[in-house]
């Protein structure tokens, strides 16, 4: 596909507001890598193929293990996430996709078992900031393939 804007030339103004998102999250009590986890998952969803690359990419460089990054939309039936992996992914999944206006309290309770209340609201950024990421990249098309690991990795 070819891109339709370049969002780093033209949008510098937008993309340096969301890049507000990403410096608040670099001083967050959650791990980077459960961060990413999470990033990597709401692009699933929302088929961003642009953020599927690049937190791919981000993950490999923080050794985390192409079988989790592969099985990720199953993290359910897979033996090898956490406890905590998997409150974090079921509340980003269920933020990202807001049921009947809701959010289950079964779910919130879990993530509540294992999140303190600042890391829950982190967490809740971190869905919120992919998911509009993913919205400006799936709407003005950058070339998928080009994102290097680190590159636009924000500096508390």
């Amino acid at each position: 596909m070819e891109t339709r804007i370049n969002l780093l030339e033209k949008g510098s103004g937008a993309m340096k507001a969301m890049q507000g998102l990403g410096i608040y999250l670099a001083k967050s009590p959650v791990e980077e890598t459960l961060l990413h986890l999470i990033e990597y998952r709401v692009s699933q969803i929302n088929g961003c193929a642009y953020c599927l690359d690049m937190h791919s990419k981000d993950l490999r460089a923080e050794g985390e293990t192409e079988q989790r990054i592969y099985t990720i939309s199953a993290w359910r039936e897979a033996p090898f996430y956490t406890k905590r992996e998997r409150a974090a992914l079921a509340w980003a999944e269920a933020v990202n996709n807001i049921e009947n206006g809701q959010i289950s309290d079964e779910v919130y309770e879990e993530a509540r078992a294992e999140f303190s209340e600042q890391e829950l609201i982190d967490i809740t950024v971190a869905v919120t900031t992919v998911s509009a990421y993913n919205r400006f990249n799936i709407a003005f098309r950058p070339e998928v393939g080009t994102y290097k690991a680190g590159m636009f990795k924000a500096r508390a």
